[in-house]
């Protein structure tokens, strides 16, 4: 929870002395002013991860498609979020407000229709990663259309799109669901993990098949799809689209050539911004390159044809979903059996870091500095995207939310960019009692609590006679997070630099390609009444200041700069 407080300091460097006053409570949402034109950087980009259907229920019609039953176990099945709830809570503000700017679906393909159980009851796919076609939009989430609405209303909020790209396996065989063909996918088997290969050549799990990436041998396309987009009165279509795609490159109609061109579609038909890439450790390291190859021809084509509807000209983004890929490792994965790989140098421009949420238990400096050296060193020109939750991870950073304003403060003032996992910002529970497994982190969207401005009811070591703060606040400490990295590319992508100890006060400078940003913070600071900073050498005699997290702004002075004081952090940046 943040403080409100009182202190003088004197810093090296800058030579900040600072007093801090009690304020009133927060108010429901942050200073709102136009928004003005910002530096987009996806090595400093705030993430929003969601699983579409456990967002938001916008429309109640589409929450049981193609027969499917409400007979799963607890949250192992479809609970109606849709495409349509997100474009609403885009529309609303809800993610200008959280300082996002970009979103992370899980995949919107065609999920196996029936369910199975894997051994934790009755599911089905509503996380989007049990795909029976990769060209059309599950009906359970809504429409093709829905889809490109999404994408031109987010653009429009200066928000990227990063689609959840699944080249691994399909979804489960089921009684109505058909396995793919013999010459498609393998269906032993399972991995051993030992070797490379025994992470590859192999099935994730029984009744997972795993298609054949490795073969250059030409394929037909599988029966059930012939007869599924005959129905649907798009076969033609279809296998025109394919016609012209094998002429284009030469690729043999291999299973992988099908599949890039089956996921570029979503990029030439919606303009998607990147991808995130699952099971990346499962799949030969050269396909990605290949997908990254065909996926940056999409983008061009797609922009040059929308040039109203483009946010930039940057390339086509790609992060990587290797399975307990540390920053630490470098550049370097290391898979199972001990080989070394670099996916970085197979298309990849991020990866997702699973050493944060440990990373995360060490003290600020220690963790900011090192993540700095990192990623200003055997990383440079490349990124991680940190998290403290996530959905198939069970040991989170703060598993039962006790600390969930540090976990918020950590995560988005670390160096790299930050994926909030949905109701990271509002405490959502991350386990569920009644379901099992991956299941228990994957809630409803805990709206509700929002809402009813509910206290945080898993907060703990609440002082005598001291209110739990409520869903609203961590909420609006977020949003002054988020607003503070989406208007100053140095927090995620600048070189860290402590100026202080104790209090504990840094600065980020980023200098790149034209673009030149710097920032100051302190965190944890103790009660005082007035900031009264000196900011020489950072920032210069008649600049504007904006303290983001009180939303205050003074202008400097002598090298002195004079802010009204609010609360136990600082977050200073030109405005």
């Amino acid at each position: 929870m943040i403080r409100k407080s009182l202190i003088a300091l004197s810093l090296l460097g800058v030579g900040l002395s600072i007093s801090l006053n009690a304020a009133s409570a927060p108010s429901a949402k942050p200073e709102q002013k136009k928004a003005k034109p910002q530096t987009f950087l996806w090595n400093n980009a705030t993430v929003y991860f969601l699983l579409t259907d456990r967002f938001n229920n916008a429309d109640k019609a589409n929450d049981l498609a193609y027969g499917r039953k409400a007979d799963a176990a607890p949250l192992r099945g479809f609970m109606g979020g849709d495409l349509k709830g997100i474009i609403a809570k885009i529309k609303d503000g809800y993610f200008d407000r959280l300082g996002v700017n970009a979103i992370w679906m899980t995949p919107p393909v065609e999920q196996i229709h029936e369910g199975t159980d894997e051994g934790t009851g009755k599911s089905y796919g509503f996380h989007g990663y049990w795909a029976k076609d990769f060209t059309k939009v599950d009906a359970n989430v809504g429409t093709d259309k829905d889809f490109k609405n999404l994408v031109e209303i987010a653009h429009q909020h200066g928000i990227r799109v990063l689609l959840d790209v699944v080249m691994n396996h399909t979804g489960p065989v089921t009684d109505g669901d058909a396995v793919w063909p013999a010459d498609w996918v393998r269906t032993e088997p399972a991995c051993d993990y030992h070797t490379a290969d025994g992470a590859i050549k192999c099935t994730l799990v029984k009744n997972l098949p795993d298609f054949f990436t490795e073969s250059d041998k030409a394929v037909e396309l599988p029966p059930f799809l012939v007869q599924k987009w005959k129905q649907e009165g798009r076969y033609e279509q279809e296998t025109k689209e394919l016609e012209t795609y094998f002429g284009r490159t030469g690729y043999p109609r291999a299973p992988r050539y099908y599949l890039m061109k089956w996921h570029t579609d979503w990029i030439r038909k919606y303009g998607v911004d990147g991808f995130r890439v699952d099971t990346v450790k499962h799949v030969e390291a050269t396909v990605w390159k290949e997908l990254k190859h065909e996926a940056s021809l999409a983008y061009e084509e797609w922009k040059l044809a929308h040039p109203k509807l483009k946010l930039s000209d940057d390339a086509f983004f790609m992060t990587a979903e290797a399975y307990n890929y540390p920053i630490r490792d470098g550049l370097l994965f290391r898979m199972d059996g001990g080989s070394r790989i670099n996916y970085y140098a197979h298309g990849f421009d991020s990866m997702i870091n699973f050493g944060f949420k440990s990373d995360a238990h060490q003290p600020y400096e220690t963790l900011f500095s090192q993540y700095s050296g990192y990623l200003s060193g055997e990383l440079k020109n490349y990124s991680v995207l940190n998290y403290i939750s996530s959905h198939d991870d069970g040991s989170p950073f703060d598993p039962a939310r006790l600390q969930p304003f540090v976990a918020a403060t950590k995560l988005m003032l670390s160096p790299g960019s930050a994926q909030i996992y949905y109701g990271d910002e509002t405490a959502r529970l991350l386990n569920v009692s009644e379901a099992q497994g991956d299941a228990k982190l994957r809630s409803m969207m805990n709206w509700g609590a929002l809402q009813n401005n509910l206290p945080i009811a898993s907060m703990q070591n609440i002082a005598p006679g001291q209110v739990k703060p409520s869903t609203r606040e961590l909420l609006l400490h977020w949003q002054k997070l988020g607003q503070f990295r989406r208007a100053h590319v140095a927090v995620g992508a600048g070189v860290h630099q402590q100026l202080s100890a104790a209090p504990y006060v840094f600065k980020r400078s980023y200098q790149h390609d034209g673009v030149s940003d710097v920032v100051i913070v302190a965190l944890d600071l103790p009660v005082a009444k007035v900031h009264q900073l000196d900011v020489s050498g950072v920032f210069s005699d008649g600049e504007k200041i904006r303290d983001y997290y009180s939303g205050k702004t003074s202008i400097v002075k002598a090298g002195k700069l004079e802010l009204p004081g609010q609360y136990s952090i600082i977050l200073l940046g030109k405005p």
